[in-house]
């Protein structure tokens, strides 16, 4: 069924996509990129693409394509469920997992084993592939990732997203040893433009997209390693893994962004040592605050198990090198003089 949405007057030049998100709140944006990407949005009769520019008078015409029903296989895998209720979950994902199948993918992705925990209760605005999924985290960083099992939640942790209202909170392990104790990184973000999987600090004139990263020190190894907490204020891809190599400090393991393996290590990394911490936003459906925390997976806790041990050892031994030793045995008089009394 088509829909027929005039544009106000007084608006001059706005996206025809953000126009029909903007009037049309009960669908998402995601939604209607897939009408514009099905050729199913037309401007006076005329098919258009989503970032058409409309204004005021304009007729808009509309519809949504047909979901096709999941196709994907239920597979039983464990999940470490930190939050759930009949709209949402938390799952602390597993480094090593991919979050929705894609080419070349298995059955074991997130989305196979949200299937089976949920029984197919998930919302379909991410499509066919990515039921559920709301954002993402990379395949090697593990911690918070939320899911939405019906559309309206999906849409309000959509929004919060856009908007920029949760707190999301990273831990990274990373290189070295910064100067400073806190910082903040605004650097723009796009594609490299010589490796295309990789992204770089990028002007926003030249396409790429403002990020936003304070970080602190929590803890450091000598000049071997820092644990950082980062929090991000926008969502770009591999924003914190590009933003601490931009400050010189790559992430313990991250191979992608020139990182080699360090002899002074105690164990090398197998993964890029980056863990979604905490999150804290609002509940799309009861408006409670939710504050949600994982734990350290158990890699990147014996990494830095070990690397305290180092540490310590470490200094113990500057310690006793900087400490002249102890004289043996009994302690000798002083000589005597002749002059001097000895009452």
């Amino acid at each position: 069924m088509n829909t027929l949405y005039t544009v106000p007057d007084g608006v001059r030049q706005l996206r025809a996509d953000k126009a029909l998100a903007l009037s049309h709140r009960d669908h998402s944006r995601v939604a209607f990129h897939r009408s514009f990407d099905a050729g199913l949005v037309k401007l006076n009769g005329r098919v258009i693409g989503r970032d058409s520019p409309v204004a005021g008078g304009d007729v808009l015409e509309f519809s949504f394509p047909d979901l096709k029903p999941a196709e994907l296989k239920a597979v039983d895998i464990h999940l470490d469920v930190l939050f759930e209720d009949k709209h949402l979950l938390a799952v602390n994902k597993a480094s090593g997992m991919i979050v929705h199948p894609g080419a070349g993918t298995g059955e074991d992705t997130l989305v196979h084993a949200l299937l089976a925990h949920c029984k197919g209760g998930l919302s379909g605005i991410g499509g066919v592939e990515r039921p559920g999924i709301v954002h993402r985290l990379d395949r090697e960083t593990s911690g918070i990732i939320l899911v939405a099992k019906t559309d309206k939640a999906h849409r309000g942790l959509a929004e919060q997203f856009s908007e920029r209202a949760l707190e999301k909170e990273y831990l990274a392990l990373v290189a070295g040893a910064p100067g400073l104790m806190s910082g903040a990184i605004r650097k723009a973000i796009g594609r490299n433009k010589q490796h295309r999987h990789k992204m770089a600090p990028v002007e926003v004139e030249q396409g790429g997209r403002d990020a936003h990263t304070d970080w602190e020190v929590v803890e450091r190894f000598g000049q071997t390693a820092t644990l950082v907490r980062c929090t991000i204020h926008t969502g770009r891809t591999h924003q914190i893994r590009v933003h601490m190599k931009s400050l010189g400090h790559i992430v313990l393991g991250d191979e992608v962004y020139g990182w080699k393996p360090d002899p002074r290590l105690p164990r090398q990394p197998e993964r890029v040592m980056l863990h979604a911490e905490h999150l804290v936003f609002e509940h799309p459906i009861s408006h409670k605050r939710i504050d949600l925390r994982a734990p350290l997976p158990k890699d990147m806790a014996m990494m830095l198990t070990q690397l305290r041990k180092v540490s310590a050892a470490t200094a113990k031994a500057r310690k006793a090198a900087a400490t002249p030793p102890k004289p043996r045995g009994k302690p000798q008089p002083p000589p005597f003089h002749p002059h001097e009394s000895r009452a």
